[in-house]
């Protein structure tokens, strides 16, 4: 039986670049750092020779993503749309979407939205982008 969701992998093109917006903006630590070959992965990921460098993190409550940078099998990055099949964004409550906001489009981070108010003013929601085009949403939730 399924006990519960263990984490959420993301491919990444610079890992150096992803691991400083998950930290440093997102607020994650790093858990664990692997640098990982041979035929356990090989085996799991279907490939032959791999080689993937795999970076878990954490946020306070211990939800964990894992960063994954291919050094072989590496594919071309793809446009995104928020409206693709298939899992499209990770959703983070926040204290102030417009804090985050400002202090994300000073580093540059390229927002799809700004932060707008739910019509039933539950919530104040924005979407960002993550360097490697994963969707960010932003919920701060009105009290």
């Amino acid at each position: 039986m399924i006990e519960h969701i263990r984490h959420t992998g993301i491919v990444v093109m610079d890992l150096d670049e992803s691991l400083q917006f998950y930290t440093q903006k997102m607020g994650f630590v790093i858990s664990k750092r692997m640098d990982e070959s041979g035929s356990f992965i090989d085996k799991i990921l279907g490939f032959d020779n791999l080689n993937v460098t795999t970076v878990k993190m954490t946020l306070n409550e211990g939800q964990m993503i894992e960063l994954l940078d291919f050094k072989t099998h590496k594919t071309e990055q793809l446009p995104r749309r928020i409206n693709d099949i298939g899992p499209t964004h990770l959703a983070f409550t926040v204290s102030s979407v417009d804090d985050v906001y400002e202090d994300f489009c000073k580093d540059g981070i390229e927002f799809i939205s700004l932060p707008t108010l739910s019509p039933d003013g539950y919530a104040k929601v924005a979407f960002c982008k993550a360097p490697e085009g994963t969707y960010i949403e932003l919920v701060e939730l009105i009290k």
